[in-house]
């Protein structure tokens, strides 16, 4: 814990929705005060009218361990979250093993605090290794810690067996995290479909099956009232479903993915591997009326969805070639795309990076505001760079980004006041 002060600032405040030039002072791992106008104080840090916000809550954080730390730990997820202004990643169980027992999240809820310099939230997986024929112990997998349970990008295909764990889930209080998608439709897709999957050869999914998946999801939360996030809404056809559930008042929010709001399908090119993500990516259409969901509030949440990959498993034929892209450290300037291009204010990104994360699942970060923890990114959103993967702090270099030029650079990172990145 330390005791800080940040003058001369751009302080994003998500919750009023404002940008205001101030100062902020922490006391004991949390914020004593937000000034605003230019109150500049002897021994205080200058921050040299730069951008000061709410570290990002970064929800679908896939850590490798345990079973394959090959690809990622989570130290180096940690020093990647830290320097991409990351400090809360709330992370998957599909892990190897899956965490679906409360020995292995104690196993992983101990390595964390032992490696990461930043915090951790960890999912528990809905069913039995996701195999979605039997629901976990939801209770005993709440009391070691858990803040949701979702199986990931595995849909489970018995409803029955869906229904009762969402009812069980709905009793103890609990969140379940989905991916909506129609399994059926969605198997073996490796693009959406369309002309260029058509001209490509490649092995398409229609953008109806996102929609499918979620109508479905949606009449569960309907018969059982259980608090439901789906994980990646990614096509505009699925967003009136998702306007109509929160109209109709049920306990229903969305995120996206950071690279379906920043990339299309185009983007595959010549068959690149490090754009191959579950959802794939979509048509330019499709991205743009998801950014404006985002602008409006109907999708709540924006994350990376950090999913590492290992050279060998990228290195195949499209169709072959794992899905998922790393994103700890380029989701900050990738969201800067849609703040330079005028589609969305600062504000609103950190209302969809770092608040409504917080909000949704029931941690106290992702604010500005005194009594919430220092959890803290000083970054410069202007400053320009050419990505080079192979400086990335993950182990994993599969990012869809490697040679683009990028703007904002992250200054430096505080966790409960302590300094955790400076550049």
């Amino acid at each position: 814990m330390s005791d800080l002060t940040l003058t001369n600032a751009r302080l994003i405040d998500p919750e009023a929705g404002t940008e205001t030039l101030g100062t902020l002072t922490v006391k004991n791992g949390l914020i004593a005060s937000v000034v605003a106008g230019d109150t500049r104080a002897e021994g205080a840090l200058d921050c040299g009218g730069k951008v000061l916000a709410p570290g990002i809550v970064d929800i679908g954080v896939k850590i490798c361990e345990p079973g394959e730390r090959h690809k990622e730990s989570f130290r180096t997820a940690g020093m990647a979250a830290a320097a991409g202004g990351v400090t809360t990643m709330v992370t998957r169980a599909d892990t190897l093993p899956a965490i679906d027992t409360p020995e292995t999240l104690e196993f992983v809820t101990r390595r964390a605090s032992e490696d990461s310099p930043v915090r951790i939230a960890p999912m528990a997986a809905l069913t039995k290794q996701r195999a979605g024929r039997e629901m976990v112990e939801i209770g005993f997998l709440q009391d070691a810690g858990a803040v949701a349970f979702s199986d990931g990008d595995t849909v489970t295909t018995d409803t029955k067996v869906l229904s009762r764990a969402f009812t069980y889930t709905r009793s103890m209080g609990a969140l379940v995290i989905a991916h909506p998608q129609e399994p059926g439709l969605s198997k073996g897709g490796a693009v959406t479909s369309g002309k260029f999957a058509s001209l490509k050869g490649l092995p398409a999914v229609s953008p109806m099956a996102e929609r499918m998946g979620l109508d479905r999801d949606i009449a569960l939360v309907e018969m059982t009232g259980v608090k439901y996030h789906a994980d990646q809404i990614t096509t505009r056809r699925a967003l009136p479903a998702l306007e109509r559930a929160k109209r109709n008042g049920f306990d229903v929010t969305a995120g996206t993915s950071i690279h379906h709001l920043t990339l299309n399908l185009l983007d595959v090119g010549d068959y690149r591997t490090f754009f191959k993500v579950k959802p794939p990516l979509r048509s330019e259409t499709d991205r743009l009326a998801v950014v404006e969901a985002v602008s409006a509030g109907v999708i709540d949440t924006i994350s990376s969805m950090h999913t590492p990959q290992d050279e060998e498993s990228k290195r195949l034929p499209f169709e072959e070639a794992a899905s998922g892209a790393v994103g700890l450290e380029t989701f900050l300037p990738a969201a800067l795309r849609l703040y330079h291009a005028g589609l969305l204010s600062l504000p609103q990104l950190f209302r969809a990076m770092a608040l409504n994360p917080s909000r949704r699942l029931g941690l106290p970060g992702g604010r500005l505001e005194v009594g919430a923890p220092a959890d803290l990114v000083l970054f410069d959103p202007d400053a320009p760079f050419v990505l080079d993967r192979f400086a990335l702090r993950s182990k994993s270099k599969n990012t869809p980004f490697d040679g683009q030029r990028m703007e904002g650079k992250v200054i430096g990172t505080w966790v409960g006041g302590k300094r955790v990145f400076e550049r």
